[in-house]
């Protein structure tokens, strides 16, 4: 095995457990904030793995997808957090 094979391999199955621990907390978590934020992590290793499944294999071909879920996180962050401003105003 190459090195950049076994560095897949490990930086593949941290992917896999943070993705765990983060659906984990979206299924148990106690508030609507937990719960947003373990999306927004979630979110976050799916573009991470993205980037490192194109660093690793030396294309550009799912850098829209990429893109896209950047674009979710963000919009999904913000209207998450009006809401949570509208609800502790009132």
């Amino acid at each position: 095995m190459t090195f950049l094979t076994v560095a897949a391999i490990i930086a593949g199955v941290m992917f896999g457990i943070g993705a765990l621990c983060a659906v984990y907390r979206i299924i148990r978590g106690p508030s609507i904030l937990d719960r947003a934020l373990a999306a927004d992590v979630l979110l976050a290793i799916a573009i991470c793995a993205l980037g490192a499944e194109m660093a690793i294999n030396k294309h550009t071909d799912t850098l829209v997808v990429l893109l896209v879920l950047a674009m979710f996180a963000v919009v999904g962050s913000i209207s998450i957090a009006r809401f949570m401003a509208k609800q502790d105003a009132a």
